[in-house]
């Protein structure tokens, strides 16, 4: 009866998995449409509306001026995705481009007229009033409400808003607000209340002062006016000196963000018209979308089958579970309208890696427990119990990592952080209770010999320590060579790295043809002959949704080069020079954004030393850390030097997804040494300890980076080419997480240890 139990339990459970697999793909509505159709997609991989925006008034705008409106915009429309893009065309053109929607005109309305807000006194000079609060009707003589002909209700402008300006009604303009973000205070009854925090520029804060002071005696308010309408009308509670104000009375948080984002946008130094606004395809094509499937197919089959010959029961437990943790993820993506792109890809790999990590580290002590003499149910929770310290601390120092860059990246950084902080939660839950129930049924319906769980065997130890030198000797070798390639480069005028469009911009050129062509045609052709006049390896290729324009964005191309390029496109394809518009466009990623990255990613790598001080009780270990993330980051970096790879948005994707697994990886290691930590006394003692943890633990970093491995080498393996050239470089970290793992990390510790006085260490 009670295996009857069990057996029904896994029935249910397998009719669960299967339930959550065929709802992410084919969906459980009347349109079976899946979680995996509706996941919203980035610009590389499914397109989305492109705006362009002209300066108004200024051809010539300051660079100083240019980057502040990109910035602002940036902050902007990141409210539509984390991915989306905006960057420089021209002298005085500015493109937004933003994943996963198809409507221009819906934006356009919602995104207004940047450059264009004012906050205007009720009253001017004399008393009279400057706006009113319509309520769409009027009182006849009878006393009768009438509606009015064209109704408007809302606070309307009594004047023009030149009268305004001219009678000096017009008290700030969106230029004097130098900060508008949403925030929170404590109202009269104690709770947190949604408000908007406003601060001013010097000169603002004292014109400000001014208006508040009148406004606040005669009792009145002070409107914010953008895009011809008022956004709030706030009452002047007091006379405001320091430049500081909050506006209260927000419905929401969420109203209070939108507040601020719309003085954000109408606070920019220059006014904007909207030029043209077009719907383009994707940058990667539906192919990528194909062949990533195809990739992540394999690499999970490779997974399944490495984790049962392996583990046996329990890697038929993780397969299963690996599998829930797939449909949940496909259908999170989808619920939380995450937009996914190459370094949202980067997140999930990492998190599959560590789902698959935390697996091992329990399956490893499972099997050492059945090789001590314990019986397999006894072997499995002991294991649980001594596996959890070293998940929780391998996922929350990655967490770490993935918050700081949410809260303080910018762009497809911040994408990478969400898929990644998703992926890490989901991953722990698989691990910890999915796998856990599942192998609990498994062992349930009579799987109890402890033959079908495995029983580890003897560890054979390794002189780590003493061969230390060697092995940073080879990391040093690998990092010079690096250098060197970095020094050759840029001697020889190709600069140190090969850097994307998304660092130095380019030239875009758009192109109209006769007849419209599809992305796949246009790789196999125009996009070669292009590369081929031009002289460039790097092209990216935008259709623009129901015209015949393609545009093309490469490397900065010289007078000469696009005369080459005009002459093979009328040559060959009957394009006349009339309907060929080159112009030169910045870069994505502004250095504003590269800031931000490494600002966060410094910020992370502090908490992080914190964490791991506080819970190892020595802050060697999180020294040992940082030094082994330095040289895998250093030797990611190398690769991008020798192989010319593209340095672009997917660069800082694979440095930071390296950071994330190495650290996780490095971690175990870590816990191990201070699990065994407690039987050293002298100098030897702590050498022979540091070579039996590593060995003991040797093994699951081996098997957690070759399921790693299998995910990313499927994916060079059926990717398109800009997908190889993120494969290429994630596979080279794996590879250089693993070593510094293994033969930097831990002997790195050891000479920290044995070579400088605990002044930072507890009694462990």
């Amino acid at each position: 009866m009670k295996r009857l139990k069990y057996v029904i339990g896994l029935i249910l459970t397998l009719a669960l998995l299967g339930g959550v697999g065929y709802s992410a793909v084919y969906g459980l509505g009347a349109d079976k449409s899946g979680s995996l159709s509706s996941i919203d997609l980035g610009l590389d991989l499914a397109g989305g509306v492109s705006i362009t925006y002209e300066v108004v008034g200024d051809e010539n705008p300051s660079k100083e001026d240019m980057a502040d409106t990109i910035l602002k915009l940036q902050k902007r429309v990141e409210q539509y995705s984390t991915e989306s893009q905006v960057y420089q065309e021209g002298s005085n053109r500015i493109n937004i481009e933003i994943p996963g929607v198809s409507d221009a005109n819906k934006i356009l309305e919602e995104l207004g007229q940047p450059g264009n807000l004012y906050f205007i006194a009720q009253t001017d000079a004399d008393g009279k009033e400057n706006y009113h609060y319509s309520s769409g009707y009027t009182t006849d003589a009878d006393g009768n409400i009438v509606m009015d002909e064209n109704p408007v209700f809302g606070y309307v402008l009594d004047n023009t808003l030149e009268e305004l300006q001219a009678n000096g009604s017009v008290v700030l303009s969106g230029t004097d607000v130098s900060v508008a973000q949403a925030a929170s205070q404590q109202d009269q009854y104690g709770s947190q209340e949604p408000v908007v925090s406003l601060e001013f520029t010097e000169t603002g804060a004292k014109a400000f002062a001014e208006a508040t002071k009148k406004a606040f005696a005669a009792g009145e308010t002070i409107g914010i006016y953008y895009d011809g309408e008022f956004i709030s009308v706030p009452k002047v509670q007091a006379e405001i000196t320091d430049g500081k104000a909050v506006i209260t009375g927000m419905e929401s948080f969420e109203a209070a963000e939108n507040l601020a984002s719309m003085i954000r946008i109408g606070g920019l130094k220059l006014q904007l018209n909207e030029l043209r606004s077009n719907v383009v395809g994707a940058q990667l094509g539906s192919e990528a979308i194909r062949t990533s499937l195809i990739a992540a197919a394999v690499g999970f089959a490779l997974i399944a089958v490495f984790m049962i010959v392996f583990f046996r029961i329990l890697g038929l437990s993780a397969t299963l579970a690996l599998a829930f943790y797939s449909g949940m993820i496909v259908f999170l993506l989808s619920a939380f309208e995450m937009t996914l792109t190459l370094p949202g890809i980067a997140g999930i790999i990492l998190s599959i890696g560590m789902a698959v990590d935390a697996n091992v580290l329990v399956f490893s002590r499972i099997k050492e427990e059945i090789a001590s003499g314990k019986e397999v149910d006894l072997a499995r929770k002991n294991g649980y119990n001594k596996a959890l310290s070293s998940i929780l601390d391998g996922n929350i120092t990655t967490l770490i990592v993935a918050a700081v860059l949410w809260f303080m990246g910018t762009g497809s950084i911040k994408g990478f952080a969400e898929t990644l902080i998703l992926g890490i939660v989901l991953s722990m839950f698989t691990a910890l209770v999915v796998t856990r129930w599942i192998t609990t049924l498994l062992f349930g319906i009579g799987l109890q010999n402890p033959a079908l769980y495995g029983k580890a065997k003897p560890v054979k130890k390794f002189e780590f320590v003493a061969k230390r030198k060697l092995f940073y000797a080879i990391s040093c070798g690998v990092i010079a060579v690096g250098v060197i390639f970095m020094a050759v480069n840029a001697g020889a005028g190709k600069g140190a790295f090969n850097y994307s469009l998304d660092f130095v911009g380019g030239t875009s050129t758009t192109v109209t043809f006769d007849k419209q062509y599809t992305l796949a045609e246009l790789e196999s052709t125009v996009a070669q002959d292009i590369k081929s006049a031009a002289g460039v390896n790097e092209l990216q290729i935008q259709t623009v949704t129901g015209t015949n324009q393609v545009i093309f964005k490469t490397t900065t191309l010289s007078v000469a080069q696009r005369e080459a390029v005009d002459k093979i496109l009328e040559d060959n394809y009957g394009v006349s020079a009339d309907n060929i518009a080159a112009e030169t466009i910045s870069g994505a990623i502004s250095k504003e954004m590269r800031a931000d990255a490494i600002e966060a990613l410094a910020f992370a790598l502090v908490l992080m030393l914190i964490y791991i001080w506080i819970r190892f009780k020595d802050v060697k270990f999180g020294a040992a850390a940082i030094i082994a993330l330095a040289h895998d980051a250093l030797v990611v970096i190398a690769s991008y030097a020798i192989t010319r790879l593209a340095v672009g948005s997917t660069f800082i994707a694979v440095v930071l997804t390296i950071i994330g697994y190495s650290i996780n990886d490095t971690i175990v290691t870590f816990d191990r040494i201070r699990e065994n930590l407690n039987n050293a006394a002298s100098r030897k003692d702590m050498e022979e300890l540091v070579n039996n943890s590593v060995s003991q633990t040797i093994t699951r970093s081996l098997f957690t980076s070759a399921t790693t491995f299998f995910t990313v080498f499927a994916l060079y393996i059926f990717g398109v080419a800009d997908i190889k050239a993120f494969a290429l470089p994630l596979m080279v970290g794996v590879i250089s997480g693993t070593y510094s793992s293994i033969f930097v990390a831990s002997p790195m510790w050891y000479d920290l240890k044995t070579s400088f006085k605990t002044f930072f260490t507890k009694k462990a």
